[in-house]
């Protein structure tokens, strides 16, 4: 493809992209941060390994900022953690993740 002279290849969009609401960018009650770390969460598998440990291996910000990270978005209802047992008896988190604050 050509414009004003200049060559310019088109980027094949097939793969690699994630489809989302806009909702939470627009949210003004939400920082920055908690908009980026929930677009992540929403870019992820459904089996992925989210918890704390999961997501401060793929991001710089340490496990404190995320879990504080992650309070917020818990406090504007955009994600659930609910506490389980495994069958070792330990306890996880499973996160249920949102993309419009959800209603109880």
């Amino acid at each position: 493809m050509q414009r004003n002279g200049k060559k310019y290849e088109k980027i094949r969009k097939e793969e690699g992209y994630t489809v989302m609401s806009n909702y939470h960018f627009k949210d003004k009650r939400l920082i920055l941060k908690a908009k980026g770390l929930l677009s992540m969460m929403l870019s992820l598998s459904d089996n992925w390994n989210f918890s704390l440990m999961g997501l401060s291996s793929i991001c710089i910000e340490g496990k404190d900022i995320i879990r504080k990270i992650l309070n917020e978005l818990k406090r504007y209802k955009y994600l659930k953690m609910i506490e389980k047992r495994n069958e070792n008896g330990r306890f996880y988190y499973e996160y249920i993740i949102y993309e419009k604050p959800y209603e109880e």
